[in-house]
């Protein structure tokens, strides 16, 4: 067997590091940046402070944020028209996940002839990509939870069917990350606790996930530490910027190890984020349990090993207690249908776009159709495989 290991980008970590995006820019030679941030951020009082602080030191700083979360298709197309129309030379990406997988995609996109969507993740389809005009990206952000900023991929939807894509192409990645612990402080509980758990999510599937990469393990296996160590404090206290300050490194350490692998988790939250717009992280705390007592023939002496290490108990329940009540603690619902109505959706045609999805094939247990629809009826009905 064969595999690709890659790293992170340089990232600028520590209290105020966001009074740094000048300096950043002037290292990357950005002199008229594309300010990307979404339409909830845009008239938020710090946000309109960096912007202003930021019209001082360039000749000329073009913002857009005509898009909201789980962004479509035309946001990027639009995103592209303004940085061409403004001559801009680099991306700031400012925000949670959807406005940095914005930010990348513009960037990226700007120097295509391609449509967005033949750069799906699928086989070696970035090598359509013409590589020559990709301008560098800044990313900043303000939630920790996708690590969108340490990805190499983004996530779209594409409008006419309905369908959440993944965008991939190496230079994607960020050049430059600023992780300001300072810009998380006003993040609600709510939000706090959601993207928390999406940073659980991408460490966990990433350490269960087959396929052999040992050093994404080892990144995995701190993120949850930390995450373990931090969110409930974050959640609770959120001035604290210790546990800010982890979060975002875990959300980052997430995004880096989830190339090993995702799984089952993704494979059901995709779908209903682009169908019903259901938040991302709250969807994978939902399923998480419900995956990881399917999974649990594949993952249970891995999922021990490291019981140890995170301070639990030697067993696969104990780790399994630790999820549930970590989500009672955070005031995340058990069911999908806490969440949304569920009396007529139609499963079939949700587990089809689930098994399509990208991250079926890291899961580590074999799925099929059928066992994405079971694990839908399951997390409807709030019943636990045994």
């Amino acid at each position: 067997m064969k595999f690709n290991w890659n790293y992170p980008t340089t990232v600028w970590v520590g209290e105020n590091r966001v009074n740094d995006i000048s300096e950043a820019c002037k290292n990357l030679s950005i002199i008229r940046p594309l300010f990307v941030t979404d339409k909830n951020l845009i008239n938020l009082p710090f946000i309109k402070n960096i912007i202003s602080e930021n019209l001082k030191k360039f000749d000329k700083l073009t913002v857009f944020s005509k898009f909201t979360g789980n962004p479509i298709g035309e946001n990027v197309e639009e995103g592209v028209d303004e940085f061409k129309k403004n001559n801009c030379d680099g991306v700031i990406a400012i925000g949670g996940g959807s406005a940095l997988d914005v930010g990348k995609a513009i960037a990226f996109m700007s120097g295509q002839s391609r449509p967005l969507w033949d750069f799906e993740d699928i086989g070696d389809y970035w090598k359509r990509a013409n590589e020559k005009n990709i301008p560098s990206i800044i990313a900043i952000p303000t939630t920790a939870g996708t690590g969108s900023e340490t990805g190499r991929a983004c996530a779209i939807i594409n409008k006419e069917n309905g369908t959440k894509k993944i965008i991939f192409h190496p230079k994607i990645l960020p050049t430059i990350v600023i992780l300001d612990p300072s810009l998380t402080l006003e993040l609600s509980p709510r939000l706090t606790a959601a993207t928390g758990m999406d940073a659980l999510a991408h460490n966990l599937e990433a350490f269960c996930a087959p396929s052999f990469h040992p050093m994404a393990e080892g990144i995995a296996l701190e993120g949850m530490k930390l995450i373990k160590n931090s969110l409930l404090t974050a959640f609770n206290d959120g001035k604290n910027l210790e546990a800010r300050r982890n979060l975002l490194a875990a959300s980052s350490m997430g995004s880096t190890a989830f190339q090993k692998g995702l799984g089952a988790i993704h494979s059901l939250s995709h779908p209903v984020n682009a169908q019903f717009d259901i938040h991302h992280g709250l969807s994978n705390a939902i399923f998480m349990p419900y995956v990881l007592t399917f999974n649990k023939t594949s993952i249970e002496k891995k999922i021990v090993s490291i019981c140890d290490y995170l301070d639990l108990e030697k067993s696969f329940n104990s780790f399994l207690e630790w999820i549930l009540d970590l989500r009672s603690k955070l005031n995340i619902p058990n069911r999908l249908s806490d969440v949304m109505d569920c009396s007529n959706l139609n499963l079939d045609e949700l587990s089809i776009m689930a098994f399509d999805d990208p991250s079926t094939s890291g899961n580590p247990k074999k799925i099929s159709r059928e066992d994405l629809k079971l694990m839908y009826e399951h997390s409807i009905s709030g019943e636990l495989f045994k």
